[in-house]
């Protein structure tokens, strides 16, 4: 049982990692509703499910809600215990990471006709009548 956040970290501030938590899952559904890259909805679910994983764990385990300890049960040799929502969150993490040096955009990337529209508003007019007539 876990206390704290990875490695064992800030094992008495468990209301706080809990808030943190919630703020974190409240974020990424409010920022879903815009994105529009399938890498970083994979991100994104892999933090949310990581984040709602080990927060039930803290809510519904000993010694109180808020308070509950994390179950990490898998152990590899010569790394610390760990459980599979600590594998979503640092999975997604080092993808989040990848898809930002390459500069992967979050939303969808601007097609031509809005670009030229932002220049030049009568850009992406169509053409009616044959000729175009300003006035």
């Amino acid at each position: 049982r876990n206390s704290g956040a990875a490695f064992s970290l800030a094992a008495n501030d468990t209301i706080v990692i809990s808030v943190l938590a919630i703020v974190v899952a409240v974020a990424i559904v409010r920022t879903a509703r815009t994105l529009t890259n399938v890498w970083w909805a994979i991100v994104l679910g892999g933090i949310l499910g990581g984040a709602l994983g080990n927060l039930i764990d803290r809510n519904f385990r000993e010694p109180a809600p808020f308070r509950g300890h994390v179950v990490d049960f898998l152990a590899l040799p010569n790394w610390p215990v760990f459980n599979v929502a600590d594998m979503a969150l640092v999975g997604s993490a080092i993808l989040a990471v990848i898809l930002s040096i390459k500069g992967v955009e979050m939303g969808a990337p601007e097609s031509v006709d809005e670009r030229d529209e932002a220049t030049d508003p009568g850009a992406g007019e169509a053409d009616m009548g044959g000729t175009r007539t300003d006035g």
